[in-house]
């Protein structure tokens, strides 16, 4: 090479033992999450281990090696292996150490229900760390893909449709089963092509019972939902002695629907509507605190719309208080409004601020900045929410919303690239979610921490 450059050479041995220490800087992100897990407590990790075989690696390796990769977007078992070769910080991580991907894999899906109660250890540590105070809190939800394809998916109506043709096709079968024992030989294997469609008929009995027990559950929900609908006009027609408006609430129709599906590859995932289409998916909830951007609450659902899931994270919420404090206002959009909602808030003692209609973008300076008339001493908590959002007050804290919990969504899926679990089915995927949301919380952590 010409003199003006710096020499290389590849092949110059190391005159001391290299150190692990010397290969990453001193504040890496790496060294952030291998000095937060050797804080946890994981005993009840360890104790899963018994004594003689193979010496295993220790846990803290493997969850660190977990938090680092889905911080920084590398999820796959074969890739967190490969890493460990490429990768200093992840040499780092592993202590020059090599797991394979069938030890990443089994660690990850082993041990998913334990890796729960690390959750809220991490934000108890950002507490004593000085990094995080529990205010307000911003609820939303993401449609996240499930691991298998939305056409790997069977409904009500092909499902009998392709029985009724199976069954056909058996008699047919059988038919020429029967002529075959007077005649020359068939040129199909009849037994095999009976045995297929056999199959094929007890896949689909399985799917259609699925399908039936969803479409009890919908039917029981619906005809709660209505009969709640008829007693409250009912006690608006007594209260005004007048008929009430509007049209009479249609009762629910029991039975699935031609439309209603079930997945055979993960069914317990659901097609939901994204904004790529309907896609086989769940939906991811998180609840984020405004000011730190951590996620301090987070679960599954398999409902495609977000009005059922204020009740699941008060109850998540509330069993953490002793260790994270209270929240002191919950922000949500407008797919979370109900009345119940709102009550469950102010139940909870704490203050919602769940938008009870959509608003046009671009209003008037004035339409913005003007406040409300004052609210009636005897308001419901319905109302008394509707004029706190449209005070200058709860329009600022509201207004918070979008720049929160989008924005953590927006990272985990653009920036890391999580948009699909690797993991089947309802519990192994809410350990997965559950699992991102503790790495986005490290890599928080590190940045709060500075």
């Amino acid at each position: 090479m010409s003199g003006k450059f710096q020499t290389i050479n590849r092949e110059t041995a190391y005159l001391l033992p290299p150190s692990l220490q010397d290969w990453l800087p001193e504040k890496h992100l790496a060294r952030f999450v291998v000095d937060i897990v050797e804080r946890l407590e994981l005993s009840e990790l360890e104790s899963c281990y018994g004594g003689g075989g193979k010496q295993p690696y220790h846990p803290a390796i493997l969850l660190a090696l977990l938090f680092y990769g889905y911080a920084t977007g590398v999820f796959s078992s074969r890739k967190l292996e490969q890493s460990t070769y490429d990768s200093v910080a992840f040499r780092f991580i592993t202590g020059d150490t090599h797991p394979d991907h069938d030890t990443i894999a089994t660690f990850r899906k082993r041990f998913l229900g334990e890796l729960e109660g690390l959750f809220v250890q991490l934000l108890v540590m950002a507490k004593l760390m000085g990094i995080f105070k529990l205010g307000n809190v911003s609820l939303d939800g993401t449609k996240v893909k499930a691991n298998a394809s939305k056409h790997k998916a069977m409904s009500w109506g092909y499902a009998n449709q392709l029985e009724e043709q199976l069954r056909r096709e058996v008699q047919e079968l059988l038919r020429q089963a029967e002529q075959a024992d007077a005649e020359e030989e068939p040129e199909i294997d009849i037994p095999d092509e009976l045995a297929r469609r056999e199959d094929r008929l007890a896949a689909i009995e399985k799917a259609k019972a699925e399908i039936e027990r969803r479409a009890q559950e919908r039917f029981e929900a619906e005809q709660a939902e209505y009969e709640e609908k008829l007693k409250k006009r009912k006690e608006q027609e007594e209260k005004t002695g007048q008929k009430a408006r509007g049209r009479t609430p249609k009762p629910p129709q029991a039975g699935p629907r031609d439309k209603d599906q079930v997945n055979f590859t993960d069914q317990a995932s659901r097609i939901m509507p994204s904004s790529e289409g309907f896609v086989q998916a769940y939906n991811a909830q998180a609840a984020v605190d405004i000011d730190t951007h951590l996620i301090v609450e987070n679960h599954i659902t398999q409902q495609p719309n977000d009005k059922q899931e204020i009740e699941p994270t008060l109850k998540q919420l509330n069993e953490v208080e002793d260790s994270l404090g209270k929240p002191e206002g919950l922000l949500a959009d407008t797919g979370y409004f109900s009345e119940g909602n709102v009550k469950r808030c102010e139940a909870n003692e704490i203050t919602p601020y769940i938008s009870d209609c959509r608003e046009r973008h671009n209003l008037p300076w004035d339409e913005r900045f003007k406040s409300p008339p004052p609210c009636p001493e005897d308001a419901d908590a319905v109302t008394a929410m509707a004029h706190r959002l449209r005070t200058p007050a709860g329009k600022a804290v509201y207004a918070k919303r979008k720049s929160t919990v989008e924005t953590v969504f927006g990272i985990i899926k653009e920036v890391l690239g999580f948009r699909q679990f690797h993991l089947r089915g309802l519990d192994s995927a809410q350990g997965e979610w559950n699992l991102v949301c503790m790495a986005w919380n490290l890599k928080r952590m590190y940045a709060l921490a500075g």
